[in-house]
């Protein structure tokens, strides 16, 4: 099953989830810091696997940047009660203090960890990474934030994000950019209101567990895997839906979260970063549609030896999700309007 839970992961799963809201709900930094410690410590255990290098490799290079990245904070924010009692916004300490958040989550320009790691875990560990360990860093990110240096920071997420997916052979690879760049698209949605963010954090999230789940039930982590095997015709069809949504084409669901962060960004007269942040998304576009297009094209073998968990339970599963994705936005400009 894609939660293969024991009671040990089950414990370490609880922390994971009551350490991000022990720093969300938190009245002072240390007790912010203490949150993401706790979240660190209970993330690797998940990670790290004894009969897998690339597991044992991942969560080390885990360890190493979140302690750096928590350091970071903890002297940023200590240096800041000494020089200022009433915490005023200062320029150097606030930029201090969100590049070491924005190192915690993965964020360019430290974002250089983020794929290697990515490459060493299972799809559960992927999904967690990329969903539920960005959102205590961003919502701390929000209580002291530099306008002017997120907005830059945005910007070059959404570029990196589509200009690192190309030549991408893994799917981890690949989500995980894809990753970065809507990153740039939450730290926008960020600045403009805490629940634009929420909208958008619950439907990348939605989209992300969909791929991963579908990645897991089919066992692939590359895309030569995606052409060369004769897979099931609707999982296809799911991975092309679900890949659209998650590039932001307009009947879809991962469109409508975008739609309202480009009206505020027109309304604001920012002409020019939401010209880039639509082109960016167009590439994103084109990487999918050439992954979509390859996977229809190429009918080829099926390994004996491929293990695949799909039934038809699983194949239900997946049309509601396709479903709700398809028709999402539909019933989403009902549900807001």
């Amino acid at each position: 099953m894609f939660f293969l839970i024991n009671s040990n992961k089950m414990f370490f799963i609880f922390i994971l989830f009551f350490s991000s809201l022990i720093s969300i709900s938190s009245n002072s930094w240390l007790g912010c810091w203490i949150g993401l410690e706790i979240n660190l410590l209970s993330f690797i255990p998940l990670i790290s696997k004894l009969n897998n290098l690339l597991n044992s490799e991942a969560s080390l290079k885990y360890f190493l940047i979140q302690s750096i990245a928590s350091i970071n904070f903890l002297f940023s924010t200590i240096l800041m009660m000494f020089f200022f009692k009433n915490f005023e916004i200062n320029f150097i300490f606030s930029i201090l203090i969100n590049s070491s958040l924005l190192m915690k989550m993965g964020s360019v320009p430290f974002h250089f960890w983020f794929p290697n790691i990515m490459e060493g875990l299972s799809w559960l560990n992927c999904f967690i990474l990329m969903t539920w360990q960005k959102i205590s860093p961003l919502i701390i990110l929000s209580y002291y934030m530099n306008n002017k240096f997120i907005m830059l920071i945005c910007l070059i997420n959404v570029i990196i994000g589509a200009i690192g997916g190309f030549n991408q052979m893994s799917l981890r690879k690949l989500l995980t950019f894809s990753s970065i760049n809507n990153l740039g698209w939450l730290l926008m949605s960020l600045m403009i209101s805490e629940n634009l963010w929420l909208i958008y954090m619950i439907m990348y999230s939605f989209l992300i567990f969909i791929f991963c789940l579908m990645f897991y039930m089919i066992n692939i982590f590359y895309l030569n895997q995606l052409f060369n095997l004769n897979i099931n015709f609707i999982i296809k069809i799911s991975i092309m839906i679900n890949f659209f949504s998650l590039g932001g084409l307009p009947p879809f669901i991962g469109f409508f979260p975008k739609w309202i962060i480009i009206n505020f960004l027109l309304n604001f007269k920012l002409f020019i970063i939401c010209f880039l942040f639509i082109m960016m998304s167009l590439i994103m576009l084109f990487l999918y549609i050439r992954i979509i297009y390859s996977s229809f094209m190429f009918f080829n073998f099926k390994m004996k030896w491929f293990k695949n968990f799909i039934n038809n339970k699983m194949i239900i599963f997946i049309n509601i999700f396709n479903f709700i994705s398809l028709l999402g936005m539909i019933l989403s400009t009902m549900f807001f309007f």
